[in-house]
């Protein structure tokens, strides 16, 4: 499940993970909040936390959070992602490289710092 949280900036969008992320939840909330952002901004920022009741994602999931990604591709400018989920940092710093987009990784006790990073 993915909620939106509230209290960033609207070129900031931001995003909580809860339990099994699914398809369903990109193509309901993510994506139209995401394609919604970037109707006022040609750069936008992403918070996203994956939280300690985060239990992973389904196929069709990663594959749209790879779509929307690569279809906005020049228009990151920067992203947050909050997690103590391992595998999850492991491949975030892994292909950030890949990422035309200044992205930190910072474990849930620095969420804080994560959204003055992106808020700046």
């Amino acid at each position: 499940m993915i909620e939106n949280i509230q209290g960033f900036p609207d070129n900031v969008v931001a995003f909580l993970a809860k339990g099994k992320v699914t398809k369903k939840d990109y193509e309901e909330i993510l994506i139209p909040a995401v394609e919604a952002a970037f109707k006022h901004h040609a750069r936008i920022r992403l918070y996203y936390e994956l939280g300690s009741q985060y239990t992973g994602f389904e196929p069709g999931a990663a594959w749209e959070d790879m779509k929307i990604g690569l279809e906005h591709l020049a228009g990151w400018e920067r992203a947050a992602v909050v997690t103590d989920v391992d595998w999850i940092r492991h491949v975030v710093n892994t292909f950030r490289f890949m990422m035309p987009v200044n992205l930190r990784v910072f474990p849930a006790q620095q969420a804080s710092e994560a959204r003055a990073w992106l808020t700046a």
